[in-house]
């Protein structure tokens, strides 16, 4: 298929077509598994994934005890590589993120000692509990896949991905997170309570497992392999996007910019963020080709951190996901 829009929707018929496929079988093989663990997180789950083949970072928000760390750790299984977990607190330093030189007196040389954040899979636990020097340790290493400690550089393992959960930030002991480093996030993704009908399930499994059992010991398997997973983001970059779609993400990038409820409208950044994510998702589904569809999904947990409401229109109770959503409506969509 061609870029330029001159093949037709639904028409499959690119080299990549058949690489696709076998992205879509992946996506299914580490949904399958995961949903043996996690319950009514489908949504969240698959928008995930979507960030793992774009190569992006998530940022999950919700309350305590909905499964947002459980989520993240049952993914670092199923993807089968090296995972580290950073509890982030008010006292924690830059230092406890990316890794330090220490000094060995025997050979009189410093050596760099790793950090944390040296590993494939790196959850940032309560992200918003840490003060804005020791969140903004983490934005070279999410933006270059590499730290600089005492101006050496020291290149991360590939793939790296990062996942940050938050609480939302009127509960007590949390601190806003800069918008530089929010704009690193792929995804903004919100957890929220369980359906009433969901919540019995997972009672009902639940009280037979220990309370701090991990997903390993639950019986997940690893699917895939961090090699598997590259090789499939590396798909997702031949997914082809007609230039009627360039003309449609740019008309909602203006009306977020136009918009009197946000202070602050959308960058070109987001827009390029935004269509990663809809070759990711179209890759997920095993096609060669974005449609307008997958841009609207993509859209809100795209952009509600990369946009900031007005505040009249924040003190009046208004959410920025309702502003985008009117965004959506009144955007004429391509056929």
């Amino acid at each position: 298929m061609e870029a330029d829009g001159s093949s037709p929707p639904g028409t499959v018929l690119s080299a990549a077509a058949p690489v696709l496929a076998g992205v879509a079988e992946l996506g299914q093989r580490i949904t399958a598994e995961s949903t043996r663990v996690l319950l009514g997180l489908e949504e969240v789950l698959r928008l995930s994934l979507g960030a793992l083949l774009a190569g992006g970072h998530v940022l999950l928000e919700g309350p305590p005890g909905v499964a947002k760390t459980l989520l993240v750790r049952t993914l670092s299984t199923v993807l089968g590589g090296s995972f580290s977990r950073l509890q982030f607190t008010p006292d924690l330093m830059p230092s406890d993120v990316t890794g330090t030189s220490i000094f060995h007196p025997r050979e009189g040389e410093f050596r760099f000692q790793p950090g944390p954040v040296f590993a494939q899979f790196v959850l940032c636990d309560e992200i918003n509990r840490a003060p804005a020097k020791t969140q903004s340790a983490l934005l070279e290493a999410m933006q270059e896949g590499a730290v600089t400690v005492d101006g050496v550089r020291h290149e991360l393992p590939k793939p790296f991905v990062v996942f940050a959960t938050m609480n939302p930030i009127e509960h007590e002991g949390t601190y806003p997170l800069p918008e530089a480093q929010l704009d690193r996030f792929l995804f903004k993704l919100l957890v929220g309570y369980p359906l009433p009908a969901v919540e019995a399930r997972l009672l009902a499994e639940a009280h037979r497992r220990h309370p701090s059992a991990t997903p390993a010991e639950l019986g997940l398997r690893a699917v895939t392999s961090p090699e598997e997973l590259e090789r499939a983001q590396h798909a997702v970059e031949g997914v082809e996007v007609r230039a009627d779609l360039f003309e449609y993400v740019v008309k909602l990038l203006a009306a977020t910019r136009e918009s009197r409820a946000l202070s602050l409208g959308a960058s070109p950044r987001a827009g390029i963020m935004l269509l990663r994510a809809a070759k990711a998702l179209a890759a997920l589904e095993g096609l060669d080709y974005v449609t307008p569809d997958h841009l609207k999904t993509a859209f809100l947990p795209a952009l509600r951190h990369r946009v900031a409401l007005d505040p009249v229109e924040e003190i009046e109770g208004v959410r920025v996901e309702t502003v985008l959503e009117g965004i959506l409506d009144s955007v004429e969509v391509p056929r």
